[in-house]
């Protein structure tokens, strides 16, 4: 049975949000607390934040080239994101030492930006970017090809990005974040392609990291209920080969493929409203 997290304030009569709420709940579902939804003043200032974390990826988009080292690239991010009144949230986030994440080919997620990787044609790139403006956060990640590159990693980005939004799709009012992980996983395998279990899409706003964890596989009508108010990234990882990954022990944070085929990612954060998502940044 579910923990018992949401009630009605006292003196208050429950709202149809509230009914709907408290029927999963009782119906065994696990359901978000109340800090989970966001307040018209949160939501305006996670928004802000949004747009200038897709600004800094529209940057990227533009400067992002061969012969770039990723530690280049990472300052170009850094210096965007300041001059705009924001911090990178990445940037010494429990000791991470860049403000980016920036992942190229087997590397799944969480690349570290190094002036010795430089980018080269073919290279199938990851560039994950989050912000922090008046303390509201927004994250977000787009798949950037270097010239030209095989079909097969071409396609494996496009098909990614195919996942990105059926999961977006599969995101609707009262639903259950089982429901986004279980489109994702059918589209993947249905393309031969694997998800990346051990890392996660995740509720923000307030914080870098917030409830509920959104997996990219699973079952329908499992997982937390998505309410609206709630902000929350869809970020599924999607390997060519084997869905096994690695965990560096040197660096403490790139993630890998065991097999070392490439992997690619998209990344939205979005906002369930009584209609349906809205993308919050891209």
């Amino acid at each position: 049975m579910a923990k018992s997290v949401w009630s009605v304030p006292k003196g208050q009569e429950p709202t149809e949000m509230d009914k709907k709420i408290l029927a999963a709940q009782r119906a065994g579902h696990m359901v978000p607390s109340r800090r989970l939804i966001k307040n018209a003043e949160q939501i305006e200032g996670i928004k802000r934040s949004g747009l200038i974390n897709t600004a800094v990826l529209d940057m990227v988009a533009k400067e992002i080239k061969e012969g770039m080292s990723t530690a280049a690239l990472d300052k170009l991010i850094y210096d965007f994101t300041v001059s705009h009144g924001a911090i990178p949230a990445p940037l010494n986030y429990e000791g991470f030492p860049c403000s980016s994440c920036i992942s190229i080919d087997d590397v799944v997620c969480h690349g570290i930006p190094s002036e010795k990787t430089i980018l080269k044609p073919g290279d199938i790139v990851n560039v994950d970017v989050s912000t922090i403006l008046d303390g509201y956060y927004s994250d977000a990640s787009r798949m950037f090809v270097i010239g030209e590159t095989t079909e097969e990693k071409q396609r494996l980005v496009d098909v990614t990005k195919e996942c990105l939004n059926i999961g977006i799709d599969a995101a609707k009012p009262y639903s259950y974040v089982g429901d986004i992980g279980f489109a994702v996983q059918c589209h993947a395998q249905l393309n031969g392609y694997s998800v990346v279990r051990e890392l996660c899409g995740h509720g923000v706003g307030l914080e870098f990291h917030e409830e509920p964890e959104v997996a990219h596989y699973g079952k329908p009508k499992t997982g937390m209920l998505l309410v609206p108010g709630m902000v929350f990234t869809i970020e599924p990882m999607i390997n060519m080969g084997r869905r096994e990954v690695h965990f560096s022990r040197e660096d403490g944070w790139t993630v890998t493929t065991r097999d070392g085929l490439p992997s690619a990612q998209w990344e939205h954060t979005l906002l369930m409203t009584e209609e349906g998502v809205e993308i919050i940044t891209y």
